[in-house]
């Protein structure tokens, strides 16, 4: 397997949350064709604890996309109506700990750059599904994940290799289906891994910190529409409800006790010039250093959507589509990482911790694995970006993905070889 071949595949054909058939087809293929016992779908994802899940006209028509794409439709069966999340185990020859790696692998909703010096458009890897994108390096992830997996297969050990392929990570929306599923709930050491991040290339972090907790709302504003000049009283104005609340939700207060956030990205309402709108939607966040914070700053946010909307006659329902916490990551796993770092000549620069400044919804999967004695961490590994983060320019220098695999695999034989003694 040529990681960057898979790697480039992976970006031409990008996959939105809830969405990524093809992706988790291959997935499932190429885990099994090396040997790994694998499960997906609802087997490892509780339905109705997925966040933000898009309109069921999109997912069938991701659906159809990947099967006409050649996609397995035995496998494509079990993942219908966007339970797209993969589990692969792999059994060592003895009894040892399990030890688990967890890869995201959606995209987003960003149409790629056709700039010429862009890399993937000048090679022939860019987007082949205009309007999504690998703007955040989960290609790479998935890619690492599944080189890795066929690296590992070759070796022996004792224990248990796990590896978690998570969808909607972006806006976190897939991670809690999949950590109430339970399939955590047997780790002893969970890696979780982020490329890029502000990192040089041939830097990395034994671990992340400065996770910020976050939640997502949308919010539907609900009135009564009206001639807007022959009898604007008697219309309910949704839209001016919605205003309402994003201008007073951009004046909430700071915390201080810790950095806090709130962005209103989504306002849409109205169809005329002429007529009282009577719906209006808004999709929003809020974010906190901690994760007490962001419950409070979460309750402040609503209360303010739903005076908005009864300031104007108006009724206001709320619904959380993506949710992260906080997490803090073990000393003993960062440093492990950073031993076994130190014997891959690829990786010069070394820090104990480099800060997130962001959300993750892998919080949820390293907070459970340790409320039940194991350790984590969230290792970024440093690779040269072209444009920032979700970015129509953003892309990676792919050394960085070989070398991931080789560290994966020296901290896998640590872990299980060590640990079973």
């Amino acid at each position: 397997m040529d990681i960057i071949e898979l790697r480039r595949d992976l970006h031409a054909h990008p996959e939105v949350g809830f969405t990524e058939f093809r992706t988790a087809n291959r997935v499932v293929l190429e885990l099994r064709s090396n040997g790994y016992s694998v499960s997906y779908g609802a087997d490892v994802m509780v339905p109705e604890w997925r966040r933000g899940l898009p309109p069921s006209t999109q997912i069938d028509l991701a659906y159809e996309r990947a099967k006409n794409d050649g996609a397995d439709e035995t496998i494509l069966q079990g993942m219908r109506g966007g339970l797209t999340g993969v589990v692969a185990t792999l059994k060592g020859s003895a009894p040892g700990p399990t030890v688990a790696f967890r890869f995201d692998m959606d995209a987003l909703p960003i149409v790629e750059s056709t700039d010429s010096e862009h890399v993937p458009n000048a090679n022939g890897f860019a987007s082949l599904y205009r309007g999504e994108m690998h703007a955040c390096g989960h290609d790479g992830h998935t890619a690492i994940g599944l080189a890795f997996a066929k690296a590992m297969s070759a070796r022996k050990f004792a224990g248990t290799l796990k590896l978690i392929f998570q969808p909607a990570e972006e806006g976190g929306r897939g991670a809690k289906s999949m950590v109430d599923k339970g399939v955590v709930d047997d780790v002893d050491f969970l890696i979780c891994c982020h490329l890029g991040l502000d990192l040089p290339l041939h830097s990395i972090s034994g671990g992340a910190c400065d996770f910020l907790a976050s939640t997502k709302l949308m919010a539907q504003f609900h009135g009564v529409s009206a001639h807007a000049a022959a009898a604007p009283e008697k219309g309910r104005n949704a839209l001016l409800g919605a205003a309402t609340a994003l201008l007073n939700i951009h004046a909430l207060p700071r915390f201080s006790s810790g950095a806090t956030r709130v962005n209103v990205g989504v306002l849409e309402g109205g169809t005329a010039p002429n007529i009282i709108p009577d719906t209006a939607k808004m999709v929003l966040e809020c974010r906190a250093e901690s994760y007490e914070v962001n419950q409070d700053l979460e309750q402040r946010v609503r209360t303010i959507l739903l005076h908005s909307a009864a300031k104007h006659g108006l009724t206001c329902d709320i619904e959380t589509i993506g949710e992260a916490a906080t997490a803090v990551c073990d000393h003993e796993l960062k440093s492990l990482v950073l031993d076994a770092a130190k014997f891959i000549e690829f990786f010069t620069e070394f820090k104990d911790e480099h800060p997130l400044g962001a959300s993750e919804d892998a919080t949820f999967f390293i907070r459970r694995v340790q409320e039940l004695g194991g350790k984590a961490t969230y290792s970024i590994l440093g690779t040269t970006i072209a444009a920032p983060h979700h970015n129509p320019k953003f892309d990676i220098d792919e050394q960085i993905l070989p070398a991931t695999v080789q560290l994966f695999e020296r901290i896998a034989m640590i872990t299980l070889q060590t640990r079973a003694e």
